[in-house]
């Protein structure tokens, strides 16, 4: 397996952040890159890239202010794998990342990411009340793995969300 590179540099304007790398994304050495994940079609969907990139291309979001990392560097099949000590050290490792890149939004792709992130229940999508690291806005959008049973639509809404954040 490939390791997954961060897609990061400084002032972003927003910094995607997963749960960790699947089993594909470790194979193909790309970020959201398993077939039925939606996040690709939900960025050019939502307006936040011109085009529809695929996930070989996924170093092009740099064009566009935009980067991506991981809560956790590990390839899994499933964010399940995870074990509570991988998490802990992924908390503060990515509050490092946050504090250094200062990128203007910190988006989790899923709710569960976020919460694993904060340790908090009751976590919803959208802008959060609070920012975890100073300066940085904390946004989260449903998880776009295809095992996700929210609607393609309904995903879009807070995409769309997010780019009119940035504009």
């Amino acid at each position: 397996m490939k390791e997954v590179p961060d897609i990061i540099a400084h002032n972003l304007k927003i910094l995607f952040i997963g749960f960790n790398p699947g089993l594909r994304s470790a194979a193909t050495g790309h970020h959201f890159a398993g077939h039925s994940n939606r996040f690709w079609k939900l960025l050019a969907a939502s307006g936040l890239t011109p085009l529809l990139l695929k996930p070989e291309e996924d170093h092009r979001l740099l064009t566009w202010g935009y980067g991506i990392t991981n809560i956790v560097a590990r390839p899994s099949r499933a964010a399940a794998e995870i074990t509570k000590a991988e998490y802990q050290a992924g908390r503060e490792i990515l509050k490092d990342k946050l504090r250094q890149y200062k990128p203007q939004v910190a988006c989790f792709a899923g709710i569960g990411v976020y919460r694993e992130f904060i340790r908090q229940p009751g976590i919803g999508c959208g802008l959060q009340p609070v920012c975890s690291v100073e300066g940085v806005a904390d946004f989260v959008v449903p998880s776009p793995s295809g095992l996700t049973r929210i609607l393609f639509q309904d995903q879009l809404v807070y995409y769309q969300e997010l780019l009119g954040l940035i504009k």
